[in-house]
């Protein structure tokens, strides 16, 4: 009986090992599935996010961030420089000043902040004013692009306009965000991740288009292009989920003058303790102290005598590659570094933003060249290093926002603290203008171009030693005590009801 078990056990049609060929078809499938899972990391991610906030949420975030602020901002950034230099022909420490008054709609933040989550518009806190925002971009945009060449003073206010509809539709989604963030603390890091991705890639490809649009259609003509993003947010106002609120209209001017008191003197309040000021106080230095020297740059890159002359197109490649950059330290941030603590992330990266501040020393002074590297590999290796650092610097900083920001006026303090780092870049960029002016750098002359990006990497420098003014905890723990505004009850729904829990 043993035998016939035996010869049953050889004669078995199935072989006891596999031959190498199935096993390199196992393996070539598993290196298959892995690929696949790989590719479908970010749909299932965006299908989470979906499924435990809001669809329409998740889409406002792709309008405001990826075509509002990415490819918008990044075609404003492009054209415009090429609109004051060429058309204008102003000198580039004039557009420096020109650029900080940019920022003065975003300095403004905390008055549409106050607007929209105090002043609600037909029950509606946040749908409104992307109407609002979309219509004052639409108008701004379509007027400097078809009425010719204006006066400085007047096509600068169409700028403003430009930039004041970004501002407020960042605003009201930065209002949806926070509130998101307190509510599920645990998604923040994923909220702000999703932020940052959508705004780099829609820089992408503002930038990889907007050279050829400069081209195509001139300075000017290529501003029309701004409109569409305008377009967008209002079609956004009128598609994203909001609850409606059930205010008596006999109530409603009492109910908003009672909320405005409370929202400002819980802001007061809040900003006094140690945990905000402190945090506030090192985002602002860290700004205003890393002066800009971008248009000094920008006019000896394209320089045909001093600098290396970069066409239109190459220069929206370069700023193209360093928003896909942006992209990986979005991705770098979120897979490694999310879970260590604020400190430790901004000490390190801020090391790492002045080493990349020496390249641009290097290439200016034209040392690449005496080490055989050409000026394109060297511009955008140096680029993408400094977007890379730069977004790892920043986005630790925004997540720390959002941690301070109190539930029911959560707009108006999360715009609060993008206020206080709107002063900051505005310092920067009237600094930065400021010493480009007074070391005489102007259309054709960069003789101390190198002086001043040395001087700003030195000032990088000293942001170090503020480091101590960050809390050395992560997102998850808590920062300030969540008894700050006293309790205010209300007859209406969980809209009046205004609680301070800074998480």
């Amino acid at each position: 009986m043993e035998t016939l078990e035996t010869e049953k056990f050889f004669s078995d049609d199935k072989p006891l090992l596999k031959p190498i060929s199935d096993h390199s078809e196992i393996k070539t499938y598993a290196r298959r599935n892995a690929v696949v899972s790989v590719l479908l990391q970010p749909f299932q991610w965006l299908q989470m996010l979906s499924s435990r906030l809001n669809l329409s949420f998740v889409l406002g975030v792709v309008l405001v961030y990826g075509v509002n602020q990415g490819f918008s901002g990044s075609i404003f950034k492009v054209v415009t420089d090429y609109y004051w230099k060429d058309v204008q022909q102003v000198q580039p420490s004039v557009v420096q000043l020109y650029m900080g008054l940019y920022y003065i709609p975003w300095v403004m933040r905390p008055i549409w902040g106050l607007f929209t989550d105090v002043f609600p518009i037909k029950g509606y806190k946040r749908k409104p004013y992307f109407v609002v925002s979309g219509v004052l971009g639409l108008v701004s945009a379509i007027a400097i692009a078809v009425l010719g060449k204006l006066p400085a003073a007047l096509a600068l206010s169409c700028l403003l306009g430009v930039s004041a509809a970004m501002a407020i539709a960042d605003v009201v989604i930065d209002a949806c965000i926070a509130t998101n963030s307190i509510n599920i603390r645990s998604l923040a890091p994923d909220i702000q991740s999703l932020c940052m991705v959508c705004s780099s890639a829609g820089a992408l490809v503002g930038y990889a288009t907007s050279g050829v649009f400069v081209h195509r259609l001139g300075p000017q003509g290529a501003l029309g292009v701004l409109a569409f993003s305008p377009a967008t947010i209002v079609i956004l106002g009128f598609f994203i989920y909001e609850k409606r609120s059930s205010t008596v209209p006999i109530q409603k001017n009492k109910k908003d003058t009672d909320g405005l008191g409370v929202a400002v003197k819980g802001m007061c309040k809040t900003i006094k303790y140690p945990e905000v000021w402190k945090p506030s106080l090192y985002m602002f230095i860290s700004l205003a102290l890393n002066i800009s020297t971008h248009e000094g740059h920008f006019y000896w890159y394209t320089d045909p005598t001093a600098g290396p002359a970069f066409s239109q197109e190459f220069v929206g490649i370069i700023y193209a590659i360093g928003a896909l950059a942006s992209m990986f330290g979005v991705l770098i941030y979120h897979k490694k570094l999310k879970g260590y603590s604020f400190r430790n992330i901004l000490f390190f990266a801020q090391l790492l933003y002045v080493f990349s501040g020496m390249l641009d020393l290097v290439f200016v002074k034209r040392w690449n060249l005496t080490l055989g590297i050409p000026d394109s590999l060297f511009v955008i290796t140096e680029e993408s290093l400094t977007k890379m650092i730069s977004k790892i610097r920043w986005i630790p900083m925004v997540v720390l926002s959002t941690r301070l920001c109190p539930l029911g006026i959560e707009g108006t303090f999360f715009a609060f603290l993008m206020c206080i780092d709107s002063f900051g870049q505005l310092a920067s960029k009237w600094g930065g203008g400021l010493v480009l002016h007074a070391f005489g750098v102007t259309r054709h002359e960069f003789g101390n171009l190198w002086l001043v990006i040395l001087i700003r990497n030195l000032l990088r420098l000293v942001t170090v030693c503020f480091v101590f003014l960050v809390p050395d905890s992560d997102h998850l723990d808590d920062l300030v005590p969540s008894d700050v505004l006293p309790k205010k009850q209300s007859e209406d729904d969980d809209d009046s009801d205004i609680k301070l829990l800074l998480l």
